[in-house]
């Protein structure tokens, strides 16, 4: 798989009025980015507009829009660049694909075509096994995240709490290269990235990990996702979890079990509607201490669990 570039030059000729064919100064260039992009149903027209012109240009946000209040001029080049990655945007193509980056936490991920861009909500529920881990006595910490796509909650966790061992596997060829791509550049020593399955994984470390974490595909296959960067740039692979969406669920369930050592602690991330379905299906399994958890909307998100 080669990397695609961020914002493709050669684009750039097609650019519309609609996205800055032109030279011009970066008010102008800010003024009709936001037009075209709210005129194509982005949420926040203006921060990706922002965005957008400031990866262009090298720029952060604030001075992208310290540069429209003072007229900066922006080259015939820029301009054409800009104007071709606004067109990008406004069919929907994910902003994190055209810029080749996706913030998680503290973190500046590597992200593209194959592999699941990291949300907002999910750097609440890693923020569960962070403190689960950090707050392990003595020794080494050992974490383990199941389907770890980019590699940012592995990341988050190893960068986060340094003293602690954290395992990944990933079970999609494409998502391995972006993963590999991340632990290479963001890793340290206490990052480890494994390619293979997930009901497999880590047989040497049976009954020795103190927390395991997954954000598995957990869409129903009958439910559509309503964004359109969802639904046609994310790989169904990590979106879809089988007819009620838990299928990898009941796997990371039955090996985080296999994995965890008594009082280890399990963190799923899950859909909205599914929390009453993992707690019962966690009870099942023999689960302790079960609690579903709200993120910063109130809706839930995630649930945990005692081994």
């Amino acid at each position: 798989m080669t990397e695609q570039n961020p914002v493709d030059n050669r684009r750039a000729s097609s650019a519309t009025d609609a996205g800055a064919s032109a030279s011009g100064d970066v008010a102008l260039l800010r003024a009709r980015a936001i037009d075209a992009l709210g005129r194509a149903g982005i949420e926040n027209p203006d921060v990706d507009a922002e965005l957008l012109i400031g990866h262009v240009l090298g720029l952060s946000r604030g001075q992208v829009q310290a540069k429209a209040i003072t007229g900066s001029l922006v080259s015939i080049a820029d301009a054409a660049v800009i104007g071709s990655a606004v067109e990008r945007r406004a069919g929907r193509e994910p902003l994190q694909h055209i810029t080749g980056t996706a913030p998680f936490r503290a973190l500046e991920l590597s992200v593209g075509p194959g592999v699941f861009v990291p949300r907002p909500e999910t750097e609440t529920v890693a923020q569960y096994a962070i403190d689960a881990l950090a707050a392990v006595g003595g020794g080494t910490p050992i974490g383990v995240d199941l389907g770890t796509g980019s590699g940012a909650i592995a990341l988050a966790m190893a960068t986060e709490v340094p003293h602690a061992m954290v395992h990944a596997v990933e079970n999609s060829a494409d998502a391995f290269v972006w993963a590999t791509r991340n632990f290479e550049r963001l890793g340290g020593d206490n990052a480890r990235l494994v390619f293979g399955d997930l009901a497999g994984a880590f047989p040497e470390l049976d009954a020795l990990v103190d927390v395991v974490i997954s954000n598995p595909p957990y869409i129903p296959l009958g439910a559509i996702p309503r964004d359109p960067e969802v639904r046609l740039f994310d790989p169904e692979q990590a979106l879809y979890g089988g007819a009620d969406g838990l299928d990898v669920v009941h796997s990371v369930s039955t090996t985080a079990r296999r994995l965890l050592h008594e009082g280890g602690a399990l963190v799923i991330e899950h859909g909205e509607l599914q929390g009453a379905a993992i707690s019962a299906l966690l009870v099942s399994d023999g689960w302790n201490a079960i609690a579903t958890h709200r993120d910063l909307l109130g809706r839930d998100r995630a649930t945990t669990a005692l081994r």
